[in-house]
């Protein structure tokens, strides 16, 4: 896997220089840089060569060849010259390896989850039951664009692509209708182990009060990543209470259960590929560790993960997930005698992500997803298995679901007059006489 230090994305080529411009306008990262499409490019006034290296280095970072972007750059060949290209001549002209040379020429394979083309804004309907249609959506904003700031991030100049492609990009990552979402949902069966001989462990069924997660005491290690900045925070915060968290924002919480385990890293890297789709969600992304471990922190992140790490030092999160106590396993029976463990395992391998075996590893983890302010938790999600993921699907769709919620809070809260504005586009959206259902904004 390729890490998501910008510098190393953009090496010594044409977009080194046009690195403070795009950090100016909001490109600032590598999963966000990766989307931009011909009319961003545009207007950023890049040259062909610039164009041509952010394809070639897109392409190359999606299949963890970063090692060759300098020298396929200095050939002044586009993607499809360099794709057209034969096996010699890569190996001969770019020094690439034989098995570089196939995973370069391969097209259908990726050493991450694509990120949908047409990325784009938020949803404009809900995916649940009381479901709005479209047009509602499109009314809504257009009321409130003008009133409500997003606490999301897009870079400043996006192009209108982002808001026409809206419902494309979301509807890539949507679950098939009458799915119910479970407050805490395993990623495989509970299989028996050593042929029925061990059982696995059990798991709570129920999400944790938001009692038991407001007042942890965190460890902030390191910030959101950004160009240039430093590796890791210099001098120690001091500890704050996690609800400072998600106090004006939702937050997706990653609880990592060792930073140098190969499936940690492939998790935690799949799920920060998406950040733009959480940046448009204004949902905030951070990984929890239950272990400091300086080396370890250095290497986990910005190349696995591009978000802020927090520092959970009496495991609280992590006790959280197993209903007050810690769920634990062992190597043998957990991992040896498991065979959806060993499927996991070799699904992260396939990525080909580096690991080690330095620290505590028996500790399961999992994800939380907090609303913000005291609404609590959305979503839970426990690590039955030893590398057990939260699907990306059903973690984008709660969040969608969380900003929706949002939005209809602020409806709530709006001007009687912008109130009224807005109730009369949706009952015309509706076709209903607006005097019939003042109320019709709540069924979305």
């Amino acid at each position: 896997m390729a890490s998501f230090s910008i510098e190393e994305f953009v090496g010594n080529g044409a977009l080194k220089k046009l690195l403070p411009k795009l950090v100016e306008d909001g490109w600032d990262d590598v999963p966000t840089l990766k989307i931009m499409n011909s009319e961003d490019m545009e207007a950023m006034n890049m040259t062909l060569r610039q164009k041509d290296a952010l394809e070639i280095r897109s392409y190359l970072h999606d299949r963890a060849l970063m090692q060759y972007g300098d020298k396929l750059e200095e050939s002044g060949k586009s993607l499809p010259e360099l794709l057209s290209l034969s096996n010699g001549d890569l190996s001969s002209q770019f020094g690439m390896k034989r098995g570089h040379v196939a995973r370069f020429t391969d097209r259908t394979i990726a050493c991450s989850e694509a990120l949908p083309k047409s990325y784009a804004l938020p949803p404009r309907k809900m995916t649940s039951a009381a479901s709005g249609n479209e047009s509602t959506f499109k009314s809504f904003k257009s009321i409130n664009s003008k009133y409500m700031q997003s606490t999301s991030k897009y870079p400043s100049n996006h192009s209108i692509n982002y808001d026409k492609a809206l419902e494309q990009s979301l509807a890539e990552f949507k679950i098939n209708d009458g799915h119910i979402f479970k407050g805490i949902v395993a990623a495989g069966p509970a299989e028996p182990r050593a042929c029925g001989c061990v059982q696995p462990p059990p798991v709570v069924d129920e999400v944790a009060p938001y009692s038991f997660i407001e007042n942890i005491s965190i460890e902030k290690l390191t910030p959101e990543y950004k160009v240039g900045m430093e590796r890791l925070v210099k001098t120690r915060a001091p500890p704050m209470k996690a609800s400072e968290l998600w106090r004006d924002k939702p937050a997706v919480l990653l609880c990592i259960r060792r930073p140098g385990c190969i499936m940690c890293r492939a998790e935690a890297h799949q799920l920060y590929a998406k950040k733009p789709i959480f940046d448009a969600l204004g949902v905030q992304l951070i990984a929890i560790l239950h272990e400091h471990i300086e080396s370890e922190v250095q290497d986990f992140w910005p190349r696995y993960w591009g978000g802020i790490v927090l520092y959970d030092r009496d495991m609280e999160f992590f006790k959280a997930l197993g209903g007050g106590q810690l769920l634990k396993d062992k190597f043998i029976s957990g991992f040896l005698f498991n065979p959806r463990a060993i499927a996991n395992y070799k699904r992260a391998k396939a990525l080909r992500v580096k690991n080690n075996f330095k620290g505590e590893g028996e500790i399961k983890g999992g994800l939380f997803i907090v609303g913000r302010g005291k609404s609590g938790v959305a979503y839970q999600f426990i690590e039955r298995n030893f590398g057990d993921w939260a699907p990306v699907a059903e973690v984008i769709e709660i969040c969608t679901k969380l900003q929706v919620n949002h939005s209809l809070q602020f409806f709530d809260a709006m001007d009687g007059s912008i109130r009224n504005q807005l109730q009369q586009q949706l009952a015309a959206a509706n076709g209903v006489n607006p005097t019939q259902n003042t109320m019709l904004y709540s069924a979305f």
